[in-house]
């Protein structure tokens, strides 16, 4: 939790009693490989700070699942839709990795923010970091040709490459596993 309280004031610094009050309300969890923190058709009612570990994102189509993200270590992650609207998820988090995480809950969020005021900075701060990382992938996606793409991924993310499995990393970047494979042995 030593981690979580550290990233949180590294933003800005926590108002009087709040550290003391997530020591009360925070949540340790772990997860095994393919355990899932979320799956679709529940709500995520949870936002979860990864300790140590990899999550992924996916939704199904179909038979194929197409994966939309990977949170590591000292990331933050929700389902974004279902999170701020409180309704069913689309998607699926599952870990990739023997993973630890820390949450809240949706209500003790709200909580946070009416008890103690300065802390909805922290949830701006936050909601920015990812939504521009969320922009940027996207921009990744649709403006770039494929080795493009793997080329984006490798130099902002290259622990990614050794971490996530060819055929996730495949889906998260949109080409095939051959053409993944075809990218790698050309580098």
């Amino acid at each position: 939790m030593t981690a979580l309280l550290t990233y949180l004031q590294s933003i800005r610094p926590l108002p009087d009693g709040l550290p003391d009050f997530l020591h009360q309300i925070v949540q340790r969890k772990l997860l095994v490989p393919k355990a899932y923190l979320l799956r679709e058709g529940d709500v995520c009612d949870e936002v979860y700070f990864i300790q140590r570990g990899l999550l992924r994102c996916f939704a199904r189509q179909g038979r194929t699942e197409v994966c939309s993200w990977f949170m590591k270590e000292g990331d933050v992650c929700i389902a974004v839709e279902s999170w701020f609207r409180q309704v069913q998820s689309r998607e699926n988090i599952q870990a990739i990795e023997r993973t630890e995480v820390y949450s809240i809950s949706w209500r003790q969020l709200q909580e946070i923010y009416e008890r103690y005021p300065a802390f909805n900075f922290t949830g701006r701060v936050l909601t920015e970091k990812y939504y521009l990382q969320s922009e940027q992938r996207l921009a990744a996606m649709r403006l770039r040709r494929s080795h493009e793409r793997y080329r984006w991924l490798m130099e902002s993310s290259p622990e990614l490459l050794l971490r996530v499995p060819a055929k996730h990393l495949a889906s998260y970047l949109g080409m095939s596993e051959v053409m993944l494979s075809n990218i790698r042995s050309r580098r």
